[in-house]
């Protein structure tokens, strides 16, 4: 499944889609611990999977949250996609 946390507004669209399908397949969720804002958490799905999610709290606040991480402040990649050897993360903007 697909899941998309963010929201739009008058300046864009801002979202983060995890594929949980493929996420549950990773051991080590090693995208919580390099995403410097904090943005994700471990949840227990439906299956009784462990997948990652972004927190309830951060949803309305991903454009803020991202910018530190985005190619204008000198990353040329974003640390949680780096960091998550499932590939799983991507983001809308």
């Amino acid at each position: 499944m697909l899941a998309n946390y963010g929201y739009q507004d008058g300046s864009g669209t801002y979202y983060i889609r995890i594929d949980t399908d493929a996420c549950v397949t990773c051991t080590h969720h090693a995208c919580l611990a390099a995403c410097p804002a904090q943005l994700f958490g471990l949840i227990t799905d439906d299956y009784d999977d462990d997948v990652v999610e972004v927190l309830v709290n951060q949803r309305q606040q991903l454009k803020e949250a991202c910018a530190g991480c985005k190619p204008s402040a000198g990353y040329q990649h974003l640390p949680c996609t780096t960091a998550c050897t499932a590939g799983v993360i991507e983001h809308s903007w």
